[in-house]
This record gives structure tokens, C-alpha cells and sequence, in this order.
């Protein structure tokens, strides 16, 4: 039993036995994510991973970071904590899979105004929920209790992960060529960017948006809005282990126009078949509810594709094949042109 007690930090604002509670309670939840290379135990002052280099010539470490934005304050308004640490892992792994990466480990990052020990073990639930779901370890983090910086009842939540990627095998997308296929990956919402245009259209902060809306087939704005961040790294690695991917891009913040440009050389296009998109519903209703032009819909959310990937034309029905038996509802989207326009939606 930790004896460790300071009555001055106490009536300063941190309560250093809270912080050990939450240890303890998250333990459970970490202890779903240990994978054979993850070596530390919760508690230490590093996280430590073995790597296992069998298959990998020359390996290639890589590295994501982010966090889940003013997404979190849908959850203070929801009081639901235990999905956005899904997101936050999410943000990282999705991103180091677009270099061909597998990830390795996870560390996350949360601070809070008040440690409430339950509130933060749901977090850490969401975590290592994201860390299962893409087969990597939570070998790590950090929970700083921040009185007077953060609101008692607010937390930002970041984190970031390593992955290893043979160099060989790195994306490569000097062989993209005119027509090679662009496949879209669908995604579950709008994951966990463009929240803040998001909260201004639905005046979260003044609207009741627990109430059920039929435009969502009956789920609340709340509910909707929370559907965690898809992760897409399980399918992915079996893609690329049966086919050659030119290009992938995770349609994050930026939507179409920024990010699908990050995967294409210089004097090509991505066109896209804006009939083929597979629209949700929430994003009708954003841009009806808040009069948001159609390019601006585009420039910021997902719309509906979490990711996009190039593949050769003679390779396009077989990755759609691997894919949907991984699970994924894969569909072409569009294809590549030669052009100056990065991205063009017609």
C-alpha cells in the first residue's frame, strides 16, 4: 500500500491518492492490451517494449500523435467518458498505417482539472478498447491533476504510438500512375475532427442534444456525435500483406482536399466520384442545419470515407475482396488522373 500523502498538495488542489486509485482501477483495462512485446508493468517510469524483427530486414520505426479535440466536450455534456480514449487512439494508429506501419505500443496523456478516479479509469477504458482493436500495447501514460488550469469537470486526453514498418515495404507512391483505383474505407461518423464547426452548427452548449432526431434514424445529436473514431489497422495489415498499395490516406481534419493530396507525387489527381461517397446522414445535417456550402463540407470532414487507398487497376477487385472479408464495406471511390489539380469531386 502506497503511504505516499501530502496534506499542503491536498489544499493546493492535487490529490495524490486519487491519482493511485485510478491506477488501480485502470489496471484491468491495460492488462486486455498486453501483446508479447509489451515488458513494463503500470507504475514504472518508462514504458518498455521488445521488438520481435523476425520477417524485417531493415526496420523502420514510425510515429503518430495527436489527440481527440473539442470532441471531448461533447463528452463532458454527454457525462460519457469511455469512448473518446477510442478516438484518441484512432487518431495515432490510423496515421502510422498510412506508411504501411504496423503499430507497436501506445502512451496517452491525460490531464485533468480534478482527478476523479472512476472518470479517468472509463477513459483509460476507451484507451485500451482503441489499443485492442488495433492490436497494440498500452504501455504507458501520464495523469496530471491541473487545478486551477482546467475546469474541475473538464480533461484533455492525447497520446502517441510507435509503430515498425520493414524500409522495403514503406508506401511508395512514385508508382502511382494514371489509372490506378482509389478505394474508400467508410467511416463511422465524423471521428474526431471538425468539432468545433460541429458544435457551432448544433450550439451544443445551449440545445438539447439529447433528444432524438429523425434525420438519424432516431439517435440523439450526443450519441451520434460520439461514435468513436473507426480504426482501420487490422484490415489494412491484411491488405498489405496479400496486395501492393500505392497510397493511403486517413481523411482526418482538412477533409478531401488536404489529405488525400498527402499521398499523391506531384502531377496527379485524385478524381472522385462524388455520387459513389457514401454519405451519413450526420453530415446532411450539418451542412443543412448550419448552411455550409459543399466544398467547405468536403474541406473539413470525412464525409463518409475514414480512409482512402490507391492500388493498381489489375489489383482493385482482389483488395476489395481482402478487405470485405476483413470486415470493411470497401467500394471504389475514384481513380487516378494526370493533372495539376491535387484532388477534383464531380
Amino acid at each position: 500500500m502506497n503511504n505516499s500523502k501530502s496534506d499542503s498538495y491536498a489544499a493546493a488542489g492535487v490529490d495524490i491518492t486519487a491519482g493511485y486509485k485510478a491506477v488501480e482501477l485502470m489496471k484491468k483495462h491495460i492488462a486486455k492490451t498486453m501483446t508479447s512485446g509489451a515488458l513494463s508493468d503500470i507504475g514504472g517510469f518508462g514504458g518498455l517494449f521488445e521488438l520481435d524483427m523476425t520477417g524485417i530486414k531493415k526496420p523502420v520505426l514510425v510515429s503518430g500523435t495527436d489527440g481527440v479535440g473539442t470532441k471531448l466536450k461533447i463528452a463532458f455534456l454527454s457525462d460519457k467518458h469511455n469512448t473518446v480514449g477510442i478516438d484518441c487512439v484512432a487518431m495515432c494508429v490510423n496515421d502510422i498505417i498510412c506508411c504501411g506501419a504496423k503499430p507497436l505500443f501506445f502512451l496517452d496523456y491525460i490531464a485533468v482539472g480534478k482527478n476523479y478516479p472512476e472518470r479517468v479509469a472509463s477513459i483509460v477504458e476507451g484507451v485500451s478498447e482503441g489499443c485492442v482493436q488495433s492490436g497494440c500495447a498500452l504501455i504507458g501514460g501520464e495523469t496530471a491533476e491541473m487545478p486551477g488550469f482546467y475546469p474541475e469537470d473538464e480533461y484533455d486526453l492525447a497520446g502517441f504510438s510507435v509503430g515498425i514498418v520493414d524500409r522495403d515495404k514503406i508506401l511508395n507512391n512514385k508508382e502511382i500512375k494514371s489509372g490506378d483505383v482509389i478505394i474508400a474505407l467508410p467511416s463511422s461518423g465524423v471521428h474526431s475532427n471538425g468539432f468545433s464547426l460541429v458544435r457551432k452548427v448544433f450550439d451544443v452548449e445551449h440545445s438539447d442534444i439529447k433528444k432524438p432526431i429523425a434525420e438519424l434514424s432516431g439517435k440523439t445529436i450526443a450519441e451520434t456525435l460520439l461514435t468513436p473514431t473507426k480504426i482501420y489497422v487490422k484490415p489494412m495489415l491484411a491488405l498489405f500483406d496479400k496486395i501492393r498499395v500505392k497510397a493511403v490516406s486517413h481523411i482526418t481534419g482538412g477533409g478531401f482536399y488536404e489529405n488525400i493530396p498527402r499521398s499523391l507525387p506531384e502531377g496527379f489527381t485524385a478524381k472522385i466520384d462524388k455520387s459513389a461517397i457514401r454519405i451519413l446522414p450526420i453530415f446532411d445535417l450539418i451542412a443543412k442545419t448550419g448552411n455550409i456550402p459543399e466544398r467547405d463540407m468536403f474541406n473539413t470532414f470525412n464525409m463518409g470515407v475514414g480512409m482512402s487507398i490507391v492500388v493498381s487497376k489489375e489489383d482493385a477487385d482482389n483488395a476489395l475482396k481482402i478487405l470485405q472479408t476483413n470486415g470493411e464495406d470497401a467500394y471504389v471511390v475514384g481513380e487516378i488522373i494526370e493533372g495539376k489539380e491535387s484532388v477534383i469531386i464531380c
